[in-house]
């Protein structure tokens, strides 16, 4: 196991690692590259150790960083495994500075070592940003080939069917292929499924929450179900602070004027605005919102009224307060985790498709006139990724030749095997978000309807971050232990 360092953090002894894995699995297998004989392979995991790899690609490995938390008094006891799948795609694993800061962590550590693994392509996990983007393009042009159909080649090697094959890989290299426990948080429940699909071998019981994927994927379908949702949560925040609504529609008329730019140089333009109810699904989005906007305007009491009486009644001449385009920058820029928007469409291709993506949310908003940047009241959106965005924003911006190839491809990875999940036996304990504005309910319960072993908690107390707090991860492994499901977890 390569140890990197060791330390205690209040409440937490924790140890990093890295391993190397290779950029692209195609061509072996994790059992293979770990000289590990697993019995009878899935369909999946077969299919994919025989396809072709990228001549491009072939040799090159990146570092898969991962840590290992355990309670003070554990330190040295052979507890189960549980490893957290990371939502996203291109989020890193929760960096905690103590059990309570992330609600779930403090009750997994009762029971288990806990396993946090960066993604690649994120945090520690050999970071994918615009200069390392830029650098793959560079290398294809000095061989003559095309750089951004490279540079989208490269990507796809950043989905769920590599991730699943790096975590198989580090079970079986680093903990000696011990069956462990899955808890995935959003995403991470697409990677349950596929895991489930490719490797269910490894896996002792999963926990899944706001993350169910419909089975079979569509991106189109996603958003036209989400869309109504992202209206009726900005819906409800005006209505929870009315006066709010004038805010953001005095900011928006501002922006309509033109001349405003954050301070990375990008514009600061209507729909760059609308961006900021990414996290409309969370709780408390409406008081953050407010918060934000509350700060809008420099001149005056901070008021709409006082914002005009300022500008003489010229929207043009309101002024924006420095503090407010600062937060918007940091809220809607994606320096932290490029990939998030770059993979995010992407996440629902699964195999060959019978079209491309082709840009699903900004087909969506486009049917959609009250999502349109001259509407009033201004609808926010809560998680929708559109072109514009790779021409505005400079983090994305090296991005934008490689999401032109991408949208228009059809081949993807291959991620869950519908028979084999039916007749699944891993127990799977889910918890289902009733209004979650970025994973459907009714698909999540349609897809679980059709996975053997899968139980819905379904409830309307939390949003889609509910695994963040003290209750959601306790009640479902509560109800599996007392269901007998962890009995053969050791």
């Amino acid at each position: 196991m390569a140890l990197l360092s060791s330390y205690y953090l209040p409440g937490i002894h924790t140890e990093d690692h890295s391993i190397e894995v290779p950029l692209d699995w195609r061509g072996t297998s994790p059992a293979a590259l770990a000289g590990e004989a697993c019995g009878e392979p899935s369909a999946l995991a077969v299919q994919g150790a025989a396809e072709r790899p990228d001549p491009a690609f072939v040799g090159k490995g990146i570092k898969l960083f991962y840590r290992v938390l355990c309670s003070p008094e554990n330190v040295g006891r052979d507890l189960p495994l549980i490893v957290f799948l990371q939502g996203g795609p291109g989020g890193a694993c929760p960096r905690p500075l103590s059990p309570q800061s992330d609600g779930w962590i403090e009750e997994a550590l009762r029971h288990f070592r806990v396993v946090l693994p960066d993604q690649r392509g994120c945090g520690r996990s050999t970071r994918v940003d615009g200069a390392r983007i830029a650098a793959v393009g560079a290398e294809a042009a000095s061989q003559g080939a095309d750089p951004a159909c490279r540079q989208a080649a490269y990507l796809k090697r950043f989905l769920a069917d590599s991730i699943i094959r790096d975590f198989e890989y580090l079970r079986l290299t680093e903990f000696g292929g011990r069956r462990w426990v899955t808890l995935g948080q959003s995403y991470g429940g697409f990677l349950t499924l596929a895991n489930l699909s490719a490797f269910p071998e490894g896996v002792a019981a999963s926990f899944t929450c706001g993350g169910i994927p419909h089975v079979p994927a569509s991106a189109a379908e996603v958003y036209a179900h989400t869309f109504p949702r992202m209206a009726a949560k900005t819906r409800a925040y005006y209505e929870r602070y009315p006066e709010d609504e004038r805010r953001v529609s005095l900011v928006a008329d501002r922006l309509a004027a033109g001349d405003v730019t954050l301070p990375d140089g990008s514009p600061l333009s209507v729909r760059r605005l609308q961006l900021v109810g990414a996290g409309l699904g969370m709780k408390p989005a409406p008081e953050r919102l407010h918060a934000l906007f509350d700060t809008a305007f420099a001149d005056g009491d901070g008021s709409c009224g006082d914002a005009l009486l300022a500008a003489g009644g010229d929207v043009s001449r309101v002024r924006l307060s420095g503090d407010f385009i600062d937060q918007v920058q940091s809220m809607t820029s994606s320096y932290a985790s490029p990939l998030y928007w770059t993979l995010q469409e992407f996440i629902y291709a699964d195999g060959t498709l019978g079209a491309p993506i082709g840009w699903a949310a900004a087909r969506e908003a486009a049917r959609r006139p009250e999502f349109s940047e001259g509407a009033r009241p201004l609808m926010l959106f809560a998680e929708a990724m559109f072109p514009w965005m790779f021409e505005e924003d400079p983090s994305l911006a090296p991005f934008a030749p490689a999401m032109d190839a991408l949208m228009a491809d059809t081949a993807f990875g291959h991620l869950y095997d519908r028979e084999r999940l039916a007749r699944n036996e891993v127990p799977l304990e889910a918890a289902v978000y009733f209004d979650d504005a970025y994973v459907d309910s009714g698909l999540q319960l349609d897809t679980l309807s059709r996975v053997g072993a899968s139980h819905a908690w379904v409830t309307n107390e939390f949003e889609h971050d509910g695994l963040h707090g003290s209750v959601v991860f306790k009640r479902l492994f509560e109800e599996a232990r007392d269901r007998g499901d962890l009995a053969g977890v050791r």
